[in-house]
């Protein structure tokens, strides 16, 4: 990722008179409605936030798990609402429900036998990453250490890994004086945090091929075998197998493996050990469907661009014989969505329609590990991603985070300048002109440990090279509790982010000239 943007300013050319804006003369770069948006944002009101917000976060939506009865009541919801305040329906013929098809994991049944020692999943070994089930054997094993690959560093130099078996090992190389060989100080680098070393070590090796990573980590070992030891409602895409076995190891599978105690430091060069290795794995999921929901305005002048403004429908159902209610979790960029669809359907009516086409996409199954978004990105986009300007994303915008107590009059954006100069700067210039809105970067910080920035609906968007702007609030004592519920909204807040939403999108919308990505790598 990337942190720095262009301090390249772009100017709102708009002039007031009265209630109308003139005509910018250079109409490049600006937008060239001469309504003011103002108008419809404030359609959008703390007392039809809460309403909508008491009926989807309420008990009889059961925590709108993905795949439940609860979810399926969500989603019949947000349809009448589009349907009521005439935004069509993206796949026409008022079919506003894209079936996500998924499977829903069961724990399954895994051996790894190494040098002729049957180690058992949940005992010796957990494996990760749901496969179809199969069989793999080899007579090698690659050690890679650390299994970084840095400009200061790296542990795969004259190594080809492609259809092999890999180890590797948390953490990562210091200097004799104790400084982070990578950071070159006492701040380690991302590889040593565990929320982002365990994906990213997983996902370079993926990268370059190979059949099977065999992860030591004895530290997160119970906890990783407690997790996915049990199905807990965990689900992945069908039809979206993985290649690549992803097992987690204790001492004792190391040891199986390794037959020695190998010192890794910043002169560990790779090695090849011959080792038998065989796995023999047994899927055990079943088959489930969920929807995500999508509705459209088409633009009056470019139809054929899009904004997306999205929001996870879903939330995580019933623990233990309570509901966890979602208000804020991701009942308030949901009902959001829909204050800001029916803000641009009513500039519609009166003729002021956006130039471009705006998408109203609420996606399932975020919770289960951004699947809808994932679904309608990388497998069936209903509009062109090619034709997608910029995805604004929100989820979780009704509360305040404890650490800003006393100063709530802030949203945290995550992504704005990570593709488009241009988006950062017209989101920084549409909140100074109608919002003053604190747009806190906390979170944006590239070594983020939260790894917000890959933890919600947007980034299957930002992946594929489109803009994003993720619009947050930060996490507080009710995350993921029953305790998250609608009275504990404050309304106030909810209100005034989604119109700065409704601003941004409206600025994307009618501006003259696309936004630029200039940032993608």
């Amino acid at each position: 990722m990337k942190s720095l943007f262009s301090l390249a300013s772009l100017s709102l050319l708009f002039v007031a008179c009265g209630s109308q804006y003139k005509k910018a003369e250079d109409s490049k770069n600006t937008t060239t409605q001469t309504v003011n948006p103002t108008t419809y944002a404030e359609t959008i009101t703390e007392a039809e936030l809460k309403d909508m917000l008491y009926t989807y976060a309420s008990d009889e939506f059961a925590g709108r798990e993905t795949g439940t009865e609860g979810e399926t009541k969500a989603i019949n919801y947000l349809k009448a609402h589009y349907m009521s305040n005439n935004v069509a329906a993206a796949k026409g013929n008022n079919d506003y429900f894209q079936n996500v098809p998924l499977e829903e994991l069961a724990t399954p049944n895994v051996t790894l036998t190494a040098n002729g020692k049957a180690l058992k999943n949940l005992e010796d070994i957990v494996s990760i990453t749901p496969m179809p089930t199969s069989k793999f054997s080899a007579s090698q094993v690659i050690d890679l250490g650390y299994g970084i690959e840095s400009e200061t560093y790296s542990n795969y130099k004259n190594v080809d890994i492609k259809d092999k078996v890999v180890l590797i090992r948390s953490g990562e190389p210091k200097n004799e004086d104790g400084t982070y060989l990578i950071t070159g100080t006492e701040e380690a680098s991302k590889w040593s945090n565990f929320r982002q070393e365990f994906a990213t070590k997983r996902d370079l090796a993926k990268d370059k091929g190979a059949k099977a990573v065999l992860y030591y980590n004895p530290n997160v070992f119970a906890m990783a075998a407690m997790r996915y030891g049990s199905s807990s409602g965990r689900m992945v895409l069908s039809g979206n197998d993985n290649k690549m076995y992803y097992i987690l190891l204790n001492d004792n599978a190391a040891n199986a493996i390794l037959n020695s105690n190998t010192t890794i430091d910043n002169t560990f060069t790779n090695k090849t050990i011959n080792a038998t290795i065989n796995i023999d794995y047994t899927n055990n999921s079943k088959p489930l469907k969920a929807n995500n929901v999508v509705a459209v305005i088409e633009g009056s002048e470019k139809p054929e661009e899009y904004i997306v403004i999205s929001a996870h429908l879903d939330h995580i159902g019933v623990h233990d014989g309570e509901i966890n209610n979602g208000a804020d979790d991701d009942g308030s960029g949901t009902v959001a969505v829909l204050e800001i669809a029916e803000a641009f359907a009513k500039a519609k009516k009166d003729g002021h329609g956006p130039k471009r086409s705006i998408v109203f996409l609420n996606v399932t199954g975020e919770e289960k590990g951004l699947l809808g978004s994932s679904y309608y990105a990388d497998q069936d986009p209903i509009v062109p991603l090619s034709q997608t300007v910029a995805n604004l994303n929100i989820d979780m915008i009704g509360r305040t985070d404890p650490k800003r107590e006393g100063d709530r009059n802030y949203v945290y954006l995550i992504g704005s300048d990570k593709l488009s100069t241009d988006l950062h700067n017209i989101s920084e210039e549409v909140n100074t002109k109608y919002n003053n809105i604190e747009l806190d970067y906390t979170y944006n910080d590239e070594n983020d440990p939260n790894r917000f920035y890959y933890r919600s609906d947007h980034y299957n968007f930002a992946k594929n090279n489109i803009p994003v702007i993720f619009y947050f609030n930060g996490t507080h004592d009710d995350y993921h509790r029953p305790s998250d519920t609608p009275d504990k909204i404050e309304y106030d807040l909810l209100q005034n982010r989604a119109r700065l939403v409704f601003y941004t999108a409206w600025e994307l919308a009618n501006r003259e000239q696309r936004i630029i990505v200039d940032k993608a790598e």
